[in-house]
This record gives structure tokens, C-alpha cells and sequence, in this order.
């Protein structure tokens, strides 16, 4: 028999495909839960079946999150409450967030139990930068919308990771070309399931991969981070300068330049009291 749990909330991270990716810790949460907040209840009556147990599911989604919060946490405090995603980590491009911001509000017990996550395993897959990332879930539906937010993120020096259907891959592909450049990317999809893959190459590889052929399952884009800036010209830097000083001090001017351009601060200060006459 499981071990009673303290009131509160456990989020429980799932397996994104393979079940035997269920962490006995995991496990254990589940089965003694009093409570389990689930995604889908078909999805989640699927795992508990794996592992043999049977516990009381409470659907909690985008589309009654708000109506079934007040609920869960008032529960908190006398039970202990469980909350899976269909897949992976909870809280990752789910509502779960909302749902652990008003628990700590209200001084519930949170407690989380860490696995599977699609974003993380994409990332070990895709051979690209992992010390430093931005997870953008998933871009907006439109073009316009989409290349928006992509133009946002041209200058990160960061790898990108997005979620994505295979019906808009290509779409989101060709707009990732347009907005930052045929960078180095990988395509992960089916995770830890029998025909996992991962294709890597340049973005432009990539379109014409899947430009007639929408990949099936669940998708995880990664992207590489921009290569290194090309230096400013000695004109780009005057200018640069003239428009600081219109506002600022040399010393300041020659920081701020410095910032924008990566050129020495010392040879920008002595160029800007040059550009003042001094």
C-alpha cells in the first residue's frame, strides 16, 4: 500500500512516449494521491493502467482551468493533489502555471517531481548549443503573427526551441528562413517512441525535406543560436556616435556605443571628443 501523502500539490512530470520512462518516484505520487488533475482522463487512465492502479481524475484544461481552480485549491488543504500534463513536464505550454502560482498564494505544500521533458530531450538530440536556450513554445498560427514574434528573436544568442504540428512545419520553416537566416536546426519528433527521429542540417535543408511531406507526431524545432556579428564600420560608428552625443556625454555616448557595436570604449571616447572639437 502506498505511503499517505501530505496535503498539497505534487506536479508530476509523465513519460512523453515511453512509459517505462515513469519514474518510481512518479509512480508512487500517483498511487497514493487523493486526487489526480489531469489534461485528458483517457490519456492519463492509459498510464495509470501501466502501472496498475486506479485513482480519482479531475479534467483540468484551457477550457475550465479558471472555473476548476478554486476548487482544487481549497481540496489542497486537507488532500493531496496531483497534476499531469498528457505528455512531459506540466506547466511547459500548459495552464499548470496558474494552478502553482494561486496554491503558493493560498500557502499550500507544492512540491514537484522532475522527468521526462519534449523540449529538454530535443535539445540533447539536436547537437546544437545547449549552454545557454529560449524555449518559445509554440509560434502564432499566421504568418504575419508568426514572423512578428520570429523577428524578435533574430538577435538572441541563444538556441530557440519551438513545438510545432507537422501540418504547419513548412510554413513555420520557410518563416524561419526569412527571419533568421539559414541557421544550423533540427527537427525532433517522436520521442522516445518506436520511430523516433531527429533530422539535422541547414534550415533550407529542411524546407525542401518537408516542403511536400508534413512529418507525423509530436514536434520539437531547434534552432542555433546566430553566428558572430559582423563588425560595424568606421562610418556605422561615427554615425552611431553623432546620435548619442545629440543626447549624452562623451563618456556616456562612447559607453553606449561601445555596448551597441562591441568597439573599444577608450577609442570611442577619444573619437567623440574629436566629433564634439574638443
Amino acid at each position: 500500500m502506498a505511503e499517505p501523502l501530505e496535503p498539497g500539490l505534487y506536479i508530476v512530470a509523465t513519460p512523453i512516449g515511453n512509459l517505462g520512462d515513469l519514474t518510481p518516484r512518479a509512480a508512487a505520487i500517483l498511487s497514493a494521491a487523493d486526487l489526480i488533475a489531469v489534461e485528458d482522463s483517457r490519456v492519463t487512465a492509459k498510464l495509470l493502467h501501466h502501472i496498475g492502479i486506479k485513482r480519482p481524475m479531475l479534467p483540468y484544461h484551457d477550457h475550465n482551468a479558471d472555473k476548476v481552480r478554486p476548487g482544487l485549491i481549497e481540496r489542497m488543504a486537507h488532500e493531496a493533489i496531483a497534476l499531469v500534463s498528457d505528455a512531459g513536464t506540466p506547466l511547459i505550454s500548459d495552464p499548470g502555471y496558474k494552478l502553482v502560482r494561486d496554491a503558493r498564494a493560498a500557502g499550500r505544500k507544492i512540491v514537484t517531481i522532475p522527468g521526462p521533458s519534449a523540449v529538454i530531450a530535443a535539445l540533447t538530440l539536436s547537437g546544437l548549443p545547449t549552454d545557454r536556450f529560449l524555449f518559445a513554445g509554440f509560434l502564432p498560427a499566421k504568418t504575419k503573427a508568426r514572423r512578428e514574434a520570429l523577428a524578435d528573436l533574430a538577435s538572441l544568442r541563444a538556441t530557440l526551441a519551438f513545438y510545432e504540428t507537422g501540418p504547419r512545419l513548412a510554413a513555420m520553416l520557410g518563416d524561419l528562413l526569412a527571419e533568421l537566416g539559414d541557421r544550423e536546426a533540427a527537427i525532433a519528433r517522436e520521442i522516445t517512441k518506436a520511430y523516433e527521429e531527429c533530422v539535422t542540417g541547414p534550415i533550407s535543408d529542411l524546407v525542401a525535406r518537408y516542403a511536400d511531406a508534413p512529418p507525423k507526431g509530436e514536434i520539437v524545432v531547434i534552432v542555433g543560436p546566430p553566428g558572430a556579428a559582423e563588425p560595424a564600420s568606421a562610418d556605422a560608428v561615427d554615425d552611431a556616435l553623432k546620435e548619442a552625443l545629440a543626447t549624452a556625454s562623451p563618456a556616456k555616448a562612447a559607453g553606449l556605443v561601445a555596448r551597441a557595436t562591441g568597439a573599444d570604449r577608450k577609442a570611442l571616447y577619444a573619437r567623440a571628443l574629436e566629433l564634439q572639437g574638443k
